[in-house]
């Protein structure tokens, strides 16, 4: 077992808008959020200037690292995965594509700015355990409300500061990301903290006794369990909607649906259970799927739904897990990352305008397709015709965007929504309603 041993305390080596908040009120789990296992009661953050107790983080090949305790104390499992963004930590903390990960920051200093109540992407924190280097001893910001060690520690979440994360960091480049669990308090086994070897033994069994990510169907955990609707916003409020289009909540961040009410259309959330005829029966203009946790190979019902969509040649626009389902759909493969991409500073080559664009990322699959030229996409023997690689990471060369070139289908890997993140690729919104334009104007030509 290889171990880590910095000590705690010491320097280490080197607000939510109505249509969200109604999709937050419903959307699905009101308990802690934390992995596949937890151990309860949870005791709240410390007091400011209180010695911390130990914790330690345990990776399923033994890799551990001591530290302290860090928001709520006791036992949380999961995938973990490091997070490079320097900011933004409430739209990552918020985001339901984090359920069943432990993040790592890999910025230094995490809480310097509070919590506020209107960066929220959904109504909870989702991550399942959170791992700092440096805690912020107090919040520094005109638009904070709250410290983010107390909002984390008043929603159970379990974490661990003053550890190196960029050893860690390093460690889950190398071998890829695995499941790990964190420990204090009640959850911390005698002689545990000073590493002991049959201590750390019993804290290494309940880690690989964890569920794997790969198979995991979890978006049916974090979609809502009632549709509401976004109308539309700003100079298209109280006005006939530009477009109808119905969004499937795969774990939806309240940004999406914002930034389409934004451009006029109205936005009918709907579950992840939503059958064809309950999206049909909406006549919608265009139909959306949104990012998600998860295996797609385990997404099962959600690529049928899709399959359903495009054989109605309705508009599709897809962001992030909706990206991978539509490579699925049209008989792509798909494959876990080693470590993802997880952060806001992801170099991204449009290629249907050859422009370079830097977007936010939060991704552990991905899709894979030719990226040399158009391909016949093999489902069902080219049902839906030819298909091409839209956009590719500059990084890895890894596929992140989709367009098909027979039905109006098209999605991106990255969250174009920006929350957080640049807003480089904001315009894809404005390309998913001129498609919904464009059919609209073909059918009433058709109709004539």
């Amino acid at each position: 077992m290889s171990a880590s041993t910095n000590e705690p305390g010491l320097p280490v080596t080197s607000g939510v808008s109505a249509g969200a908040v109604a999709g937050a009120s419903a959307r699905a789990g009101t308990g802690t959020s934390v992995g596949a296992t937890t151990q309860a009661p949870r005791r709240p953050a410390a007091p400011r200037g209180a010695v911390r107790q130990p914790a330690l983080i345990v990776l399923e090949d033994g890799f551990v690292l001591r530290g302290s305790a860090y928001a709520a104390t006791g036992r949380t499992v999961g995938e973990i995965v490091f997070s490079t963004g320097m900011t933004g930590y409430q739209e990552t903390l918020t985001d339901p594509s984090y359920h069943r990960q432990i993040v790592v920051m890999t910025a230094p200093h995490v809480g310097n700015t509070g919590v506020n109540d209107e960066d929220p992407e959904s109504s909870r924190i989702w991550v399942a355990g959170y791992v700092v280097r440096d805690a912020a001893r107090r919040a520094s910001n005109w638009r904070s409300v709250r410290e983010l060690e107390d909002e984390l520690a008043d929603q159970g979440v379990v974490g661990i500061c003053d550890v190196d994360t960029r050893a860690l960091t390093r460690h889950l480049r190398e071998r890829g990301v695995m499941r790990a669990g964190i420990f204090s308090g009640d959850a911390l086994p005698a002689g545990a903290a000073n590493l002991g070897d049959q201590a750390v033994e019993v804290l290494l069994d309940v880690v690989r006794e964890s569920p794997h990510m790969t198979g995991a169907d979890l978006a049916r955990e974090v979609s809502t369990d009632e549709a509401y609707v976004v109308e539309p916003t700003g100079e298209f409020a109280g006005k006939e909607p530009v477009a109808t289009v119905v969004a499937v909540d795969l774990g939806i961040k309240a940004r999406t649906p914002e930034q389409l009410a934004a451009r006029g259309v109205r936005v009918h959330v709907v579950p992840q259970s939503s059958s064809l005829s309950d999206v049909l029966a909406l006549e919608p203009d265009g139909v959306f799927f949104s990012n998600g946790p998860g295996d797609p190979g385990a997404a099962t019902h959600e690529v049928e739904l899709l399959r359903g969509v495009l054989d109605a040649r309705l508009p599709f626009f897809g962001i992030c897990f909706g990206n991978q389902l539509l490579g699925r759909a049209l008989g792509y493969g798909t494959y876990k990352l080693a470590y993802g991409h997880r952060g806001v500073n992801q170099p991204i080559l449009d290629r249907t305008t050859g422009k370079v664009e830097i977007t936010a990322h939060n991704h552990g699959f991905a899709v894979d397709a030719p990226i040399d030229a158009p391909s016949v996409a093999p489902y069902d023997g080219g049902r839906y015709g030819r298909v091409e690689v839209s956009h590719v990471n500059l990084n890895d060369q890894v596929v992140e965007g989709l367009r098909a070139l027979d039905v109006p289908a098209f999605s991106v890997q990255y969250h174009p929504e920006a929350a957080s993140g640049p807003h480089d690729a904001e315009h894809l919104f404005d390309r998913f309603v001129r498609l919904m334009r464009e059919r609209t104007t073909t059918t009433e030509g058709e109709a004539r």
